[in-house]
């Protein structure tokens, strides 16, 4: 059975990193929900804009797996840029947009935890007064009608980076947003927080840059695999990150690429015989 993770937020949760910044990552064991069923994982997970990139997800699923490598994990994508806690609601269109995605991956898969990442939208000294009261009603309600109470909730800090950007006159009470992140992870049950201490942005200033993004991806497993807020950056994550992109292509995950390479136009007929006839050739061996 698959475990399955839920990933609602703004666009820091869908992922705006450049695709060409950090090595691709297909591992044969991490699916995303595509119209009811599980799909191999390729990026972008989110398809919320044309803008969408890199997110946290990959690397969460690669490091998941290796604690797993016998089973299987699914990202279930339902962020969406530029939200606001008052997008997410219970009753509003995106809640549940979530709750239904949820509800279909709970045909094939068992939730496991919930992925969340948002508070750019909500970056003012009023709304961050009521930040976890409404967070709470978000999440209780969540859980509540997925019926999964003992869920992990993975929730991540804001990124420094947000006032030294273009947009940074808007941000000036990001760090009330994080101090209210930390509070609610600190005091409610099951939740746990992954800092984004030292992690920079795209030109922008506003969204992580796709390196970064694999490397909160790393501390967002690390705070679900050992039910512990992380509040400093881990040690070895640069090379959590390299065994990532080294680890060796499974037969099935070449024929994917190859495939996909043909599918989209970039390799010719001979050129995907060819290089077909290796892979099947080489796995004889």
């Amino acid at each position: 059975m698959i475990a399955s993770f839920l990933l609602i937020g703004q666009s820091n949760m869908a992922g705006r990193g450049y695709h060409h910044e950090v090595p691709a990552i297909i591992n044969e064991g991490i699916k995303v929900l595509r119209n009811g069923r599980w799909q191999l994982m390729t990026e972008p997970v989110h398809n919320d804009r044309s803008s969408a990139g890199i997110g946290l997800a990959g690397s969460f699923g690669a490091a998941w797996r290796k604690d797993h490598p016998d089973e299987e994990i699914g990202f279930i994508p339902c962020a969406d840029g530029g939200t606001s806690l008052d997008d997410w609601s219970p009753g509003g269109a995106l809640f549940d947009h979530a709750l239904t995605q949820a509800k279909l991956a709970q045909r094939s898969s068992t939730l496991a935890g919930i992925l969340w990442h948002q508070g750019e939208s909500d970056c003012s000294p009023e709304k961050a007064l009521v930040y976890e009261d409404k967070l709470k009603v978000i999440v209780d309600t969540l859980r509540l009608e997925l019926h999964v109470t003992d869920v992990p909730f993975i929730i991540g800090g804001l990124g420094d980076f947000l006032t030294s950007g273009i947009y940074g006159n808007y941000f000036a009470a990001y760090p009330l947003i994080n101090e209210a992140l930390w509070h609610y992870a600190r005091t409610q049950a099951l939740c746990y927080y992954a800092t984004a201490a030292g992690l920079s942005s795209n030109p922008d200033g506003l969204h992580f840059n796709a390196t970064s993004l694999r490397t909160l991806g790393i501390r967002y497993y690390e705070a679900f695999r050992t039910r512990q807020h992380v509040t400093q950056p881990l040690t070895g994550e640069a090379e959590i990150l390299a065994a990532i992109y080294n680890r060796p292509h499974t037969q099935k995950e070449q024929l994917f690429q190859l495939e996909h390479r043909f599918a989209s136009g970039k390799i010719g007929v001979a050129q995907f015989q060819s290089e077909l006839t290796g892979i099947q050739s080489a796995s004889t061996k």
